[in-house]
């Protein structure tokens, strides 16, 4: 065979291969490729809606505040409790958190807010101010209950650089009742109470003077104090009612108080420490178990009584 005619025959039979594996490799996409409509990609948007849905709630008609109402016919206090309820729903680990402390510390603070006249809706003004952690203000209010050391002092709880009592649960709540009893006589209404918790009876009182009103939600106030009492009202409603917010939990899952005895002491504890592993625990428990002392020492010159709480 001739030299230009076999060149000729090859590249023939090239292009019909290449024409062969073309056809081929589209078939095999072609039968990758849904047919109808049924079979096609469902649409990610669609996906994410069927399993994770963001709804607007439906504010209850009875929210109120130590049995004082809230005016939900007032439209700004409507937009501002939807805002709180909304705030507090969807911020999940947060409330999720004040629901597990709020088990562990209520059973304390609902028997003195009792004994003192306090109405029991007084435990969330707590659990907002601080989360109920001990936490310090930018301003140096301290504790669950955010008192500041003059009106700790004027009140009768020990405070200086070795004990400070704003720490002590038991009697910052006696605290923050003599307080609160002293706002209701002042101003009449336990809202009104609860708002100079936050702005003071004296800030409070000049409010309601300069705008000629009688009422918490009459009052145009600074951002704090506004949103105040309706946060108060949204976080009662939510753990007033965990699973009609999504809020789902066990008993297990909740934190509770570890099991102590109460001691007496009324020397000094020269180490802290060292007492502690005396008494079968460590200085860490000691410290977590009572906030208030401050240092690795108890300076008892006066030997006044003090009580710990130790692991039992």
């Amino acid at each position: 065979m001739k030299r230009p005619v076999r060149i000729l025959l090859i590249a023939n039979i090239v292009l019909v291969s290449s024409f062969f594996i073309f056809a081929t490799k589209s078939s095999i996409s072609t039968s990758l490729v849904p047919t109808n409509s049924d079979e096609k990609v469902k649409d990610p948007i669609k996906n994410v809606s069927e399993l994770y849905q963001i709804k607007a709630l439906k504010i209850p008609q009875n929210l109120n505040f130590a049995e004082e109402r809230l005016p939900l016919e007032k439209w700004d206090v409507k937009e501002r409790i939807d805002r709180e309820l909304l705030v507090n729903t969807y911020w999940q680990s947060n409330s999720l958190l004040l629901f597990k402390r709020a088990h562990k510390y209520f059973p304390i603070i609902e028997p003195i807010l009792k004994k003192n006249g306090i109405p029991d809706d007084f435990k969330y003004l707590a659990l907002i101010e601080s989360g109920l952690r001990n936490v310090t203000s930018h301003a140096g209010a301290r504790g669950f209950w955010q008192i500041m050391k003059g009106t700790g002092k004027e009140n009768g709880l020990e405070i200086n650089d070795n004990v400070d009592e704003r720490y002590h649960v038991a009697k910052s709540t006696e605290v923050a009742c003599i307080y609160l009893n002293q706002a209701f006589k002042k101003f009449g209404t336990w809202t009104l109470a609860a708002a100079s918790y936050n702005a003071g009876q004296a800030g409070i009182a000049r409010k309601l003077k300069a705008q000629m009103v009688d009422d918490y939600y009459d009052l145009l106030l600074v951002e704090e104090t506004a949103r105040y009492m309706l946060r108060i009202i949204a976080v009662k409603e939510i753990i007033s009612n965990p699973h009609m917010y999504g809020f789902e939990f066990d008993e297990e899952d909740l934190y509770t108080l570890s099991s102590t005895k109460t001691i007496q002491v009324d020397t000094t504890i020269t180490n802290l420490a060292r007492f502690a592993k005396n008494m079968g625990t460590s200085y860490k428990e000691v410290r977590l178990l009572n906030p208030w002392l401050k240092q690795n020492k108890l300076n008892n010159a006066s030997r006044k009584k003090y009580y710990l709480s130790i692991p039992e």
